[in-house]
Parts: C-alpha cells; structure tokens; sequence
C-alpha cells in the first residue's frame, strides 16, 4: 500500500555516520560509550535517584559491558544512541536519543549526571548540544523529552533546555512504586529559542 508522504529522513542516515565527539564546553565532552567505562556505569545504577526514574539497577561489570556493548548495536540499528558525559573523558553521566524515528524525524532524549556533579547545570549543557547536533548535523524535525510529574529535577533541565510543555500523559509509565503520570515536552528544529534565553 503507497504511502502518501515521504520519509522526513532515509534509512541509513544515522549509521552511515561515526558516532560524534562532541564538545559541550568547560572540558564537558560528549563521546561513545567504551568498556572502560563499565565500573562508572554500574555505580552510576547503584544511584537511588537513576534507579527510580531509568527503572533499572546494574549489579555486575558484565551488565555493564553488555549495556555499554548495547549502544553500537542500536546506532547500527538506527534506534537509539547514547554518549557519555565525561569531564576531561572521564564519565560523570548519560545523555541521549531513545525510540529514534527517522521516517517520521524523531527522537526522545534522556540524560543522568552522577550525584557529585548534579547542579551545576550539567546535564543540561550536555542536552543541548546533543539536540542542537540532532537538529543541525542530523536532521531531526522534533525531539521529545518525558519525565515523572514527581521529578522536579528533569523537569528544570526540561525547562533550560526551552522544551515547551504540551501536557501531562496521566498513568503513562510504570515505576518500581507503581504508575506515574509524565510530563510531555518537546521542540522542534524550526523552534528553537534564541541562544542565551534558555
């Protein structure tokens, strides 16, 4: 059955590129996961907060490396991607792109920042240049963003970011504490705020 518009973007325009390096500022970088990194992962998971809101722990080295090993699968599968945020390429957190749709020109975004380096506005500095790279390098029409109504946190780097709320999706996801109602945000590429007033 015809289709009776075109893909916003083709298929293979994720994997035909290498997984960026990209610089946040003041030593911030965002770069690929290694196996290196596996030891930070696992504490990372055996942080209450990231527990609470990414509905997972990690209890091993071997987890982690599979969960790191993840990521190149799914660049190549043109589904999901994840950078570290590292602090002179050292990881202090996560940022990424989950549930990628090229036909359709979207993508949610997702970040964590281990506890000694939250509220320093790092997670969203590390956000913004990952979608403004989402926007201007890979050609994404829209990003989305969700989070639990009860983290406040997520939803101030949200509002940082100039991710519009467009509403709350009651009951939407399921936490170790039962069902949250999320708050929805996004932008799109044509709308973005001007530099400065975010």
């Amino acid at each position: 059955m015809p289709l009776l518009v075109e893909p916003c973007l083709p298929a293979g325009s994720l994997n035909v590129l290498a997984q960026p390096h990209l610089s946040a500022g003041d030593r911030i970088t965002l770069r690929p996961w290694r196996d290196t990194d596996a030891e930070t992962v696992v504490k990372a998971f055996e942080c209450p907060e990231i527990q609470r809101w990414h509905v997972r722990r990690m209890d091993t080295r071997a987890e982690a490396l599979e969960w790191i090993a993840g990521w190149t699968r799914r660049w190549r599968d043109e589904t999901d991607a994840s950078w570290a945020i590292t602090r002179d390429d050292e990881p202090i957190g996560q940022t990424g792109l989950r549930h990628v749709s090229l036909f359709e020109g979207s993508a949610a975004l997702s970040y964590w920042v281990l506890p000694d380096f939250r509220g320093a506005g790092i997670a969203a500095c590390a956000a913004r240049t990952l979608t403004d790279w989402t926007f201007d390098v890979l050609g994404l029409h829209r990003v989305s963003l969700e989070h639990s109504t009860a983290n406040t946190a997520s939803c101030r780097v949200a509002t940082r970011l100039g991710f519009a709320v467009e509403g709350t999706l009651r009951g939407s996801a399921r936490h170790a504490d039962g069902w949250h109602d999320m708050h929805q945000h996004a932008r799109l590429r044509d709308l973005r705020p001007p530099v400065g007033k975010t």
